[in-house]
């Protein structure tokens, strides 16, 4: 058991080595543009946009504040806005496929997904499940009611104090991934050594075939359903390597990730503003396995077209 802890801790430093290489610099670049006028010049291009998925101007705030930082940023605006239920229920709905782009994509292409897919799977999610719910939802009109009242932070102002914050917000960052990989790291490699992993994977089996990955990919996708893309990305880096996970199928556990990751963390933390979360759970689950069916039935044309293309020409 020592011995095991002691590996995992080691695998667990060299995790948050390589991720915090990139999440540190990515976090410090957002922290200190917020304090510029960039965001709120991107919040004033994309406001016009907004119509298209029923959404007031307003709106426009908590989704590039989602997507440039974090759930928890787009979380504590909406708190501040006067928005229907069904406003919010949409923004919950897209930002649960597309938010923390800058970190999460980084992460993907140090996993080993290509750039364009990762940003064209949750962008396109986000916009697709947007429309559809606007158009479809007839509801909802009534003013949203939310739990938690949320807590006006301090302008911070001159440089040295934004510096100051921005590096602190950049370090937090770093903090919290270290205590969420650290223990994981050691644990999976306990389980590892106690050959449960192997059990694990037996019974994700049937799951990950019916995908249409093969069964080494079983500890990526459990680790991006539980813990998410970000804090996920050490176990799913860990297995690419030691699982021998394919690029093809690395590629397709990342489409349904992009779909449905941190299903606990990620449907819970919109609780506080007052939408049925298990509608949002289902949407991000159904969507997943939908686009993931699709994409493995084209990716089985493509490569069987090559394969009868290779066989012409010799």
């Amino acid at each position: 058991m020592l011995q095991s802890t002691k590996a995992g801790f080691f695998v667990g430093l060299k995790t948050v080595w390589a991720l915090g290489k990139i999440i540190f610099p990515v976090a410090l670049i957002v922290a200190l543009l917020q304090h510029t006028p960039v965001l709120p010049w991107v919040i004033q291009l994309i406001t016009p946009l907004m119509g298209i998925f029923g959404l007031s101007g307003d709106a426009a705030i908590p989704l590039v504040l989602g997507n440039f930082l974090n759930l928890y940023a787009a979380i504590g605006a909406m708190l501040t806005i006067d928005l229907s239920v069904k406003e919010v229920f949409i923004i919950a709905v897209m930002l649960s496929f597309s938010h923390n782009m800058l970190v999460e994509s980084s992460v993907a292409i140090k996993v080993g997904v290509k750039l364009w897919i990762a940003l064209t799977v949750r962008i396109g999610l986000a916009i697709f499940s947007g429309i559809v719910i606007n158009l479809v939802w007839q509801g909802g009109s009534e003013r949203a009611q939310y739990g938690l009242v949320a807590a006006k932070e301090e302008s911070v102002s001159g440089v040295i104090p934004v510096l100051l914050d921005a590096l602190q917000t950049a370090a937090l960052g770093i903090v919290q991934l270290a205590m969420i990989v650290m223990p994981l790291m050691i644990v999976i490699q306990i389980l590892k050594d106690l050959k449960w992993l192997q059990v694990f994977s037996r019974w994700m089996a049937p799951v990950t075939r019916a995908l249409g990955m093969k069964e080494n990919t079983s500890t990526t996708l459990a680790a991006g359903l539980i813990f998410g893309l970000a804090y996920g990305a050490g176990v799913m880096i860990q297995a690419v390597k030691e699982d021998g996970v394919s690029k093809k199928d690395v590629t397709i556990a990342f489409i349904f990730l992009a779909a449905c990751h941190a299903v606990v963390e990620d449907t819970l933390i919109f609780l506080p503003l007052g939408i049925p979360v298990l509608p949002l759970l289902l949407i991000r689950l159904v969507l997943a396995i939908v686009l993931t069916a699709i994409v493995v039935k084209v990716w089985k044309r493509v490569e069987f077209s090559k394969r009868k293309e290779t066989v012409y020409d010799h």
